[in-house]
């Protein structure tokens, strides 16, 4: 709460340095400046205290997958990444890619992303569903309209220690080549490894490392964290939410909609969030959306 509380502090302190800057009329111009200053704080604060979440402040990991459209998928999901990578970049949020598999084509068939930083999870947890891109495909020699669609999972890395008990017999582990961006970023050998859990069907990869051993045990770390989510989801009611539902990744499961071609509309769902600038949002400016949603969805969170 340290920020919190300091913040408000900030403000009280402003709030009277202009009640004494109100006797002096011709100190006009540097209240209104310290008006909008408090106004900016005010609205940091805001944003601040919605994320009172028990999980808000975590890290998280965001996995893209393509649905229905073959490469168009491939490729609406390689812009999603984008737009994430961009987001974070704008925050000043750290972050790496886990695993990622390239599409035959182009594009990409799936991607897992770390995200880093205070409240990242608070902030993208809303962003888990189905997204749809309306356009003109580049992939389509008579230009016509194309519909694609990709799926976005979202999940907190606990950091306390997760007591999962994971047995040998319910895992299935495959080694294989990374298939990152090429030269020396990528290593040659069985390095990368995907764990399916078998009883929950849960699986997992990562080739972000270059040894064999580092990348079990980051993909290991993801399994538990997305065990252990489950197994919340089970005790209580409360964290529903959280629950790492599977999605029909299909026309009218989507959450959110990105029409290029016949008009431009960015159009959440759930909110009712609109913007006419696709463009910039596909650019990563996505958090006064993300806080939007974020207000409008509490109701349904808690």
């Amino acid at each position: 709460m340290k920020k919190e509380i300091t913040s408000y502090q900030n403000i009280s302190v402003a709030m009277d340095n202009i009640e004494e800057l109100l006797k002096s009329p011709e100190l006009e111009e540097m209240v209104l400046e310290e008006l909008k200053n408090i106004k900016e704080q005010l609205n940091d604060l805001k944003e601040d205290l919605l994320f009172n979440n028990e999980y808000d402040e975590l890290n998280c990991y965001l996995e893209i997958h393509p649905g229905a459209g073959g490469t168009e998928s491939c490729d609406w999901t390689d812009m999603l990444r984008r737009m994430y990578e961009r987001f974070c970049e704008i925050t000043d949020f750290k972050w790496e890619e886990i695993d990622l598999l390239k599409g035959e084509e182009a594009g990409l068939k799936s991607v897992t992303l770390k995200i880093s930083g205070l409240n990242a999870y608070g902030l993208l947890k809303n962003e888990s569903g189905v997204h749809r891109l309306v356009r003109i495909s580049p992939f389509d020699a008579s230009k016509r309209r194309h519909t694609s669609f990709a799926a976005v999972s979202v999940t907190p890395e606990f950091t306390n220690n997760i007591n999962i008990e994971i047995k040998d017999e319910d895992l299935k582990i495959d080694v294989f080549h990374s298939s990152g961006a090429g030269g020396q970023s990528v290593n040659t050998s069985n390095s990368a490894v995907r764990i399916t859990h078998l009883p929950t069907k849960i699986v997992v990869s990562c080739q972000v490392e270059r040894s064999q051993l580092q990348n079990k045990e980051q993909a290991m770390k993801m399994l538990k964290n997305k065990l252990y989510l489950r197994k919340l989801a089970e005790q209580s009611e409360k964290i529903n939410g959280l629950k790492d539902t599977s999605i029909a990744i299909n026309f009218g499961s989507q959450i959110r909609s990105y029409v290029l071609e016949p008009y431009k509309m960015v159009k959440d769902h759930r909110s009712g969030y609109e913007s006419n600038n696709p463009d910039k949002i596909l650019d990563g400016y996505i958090k006064e959306m993300l806080i939007y949603n974020l207000q409008k969805l509490r109701g349904d969170q808690k």
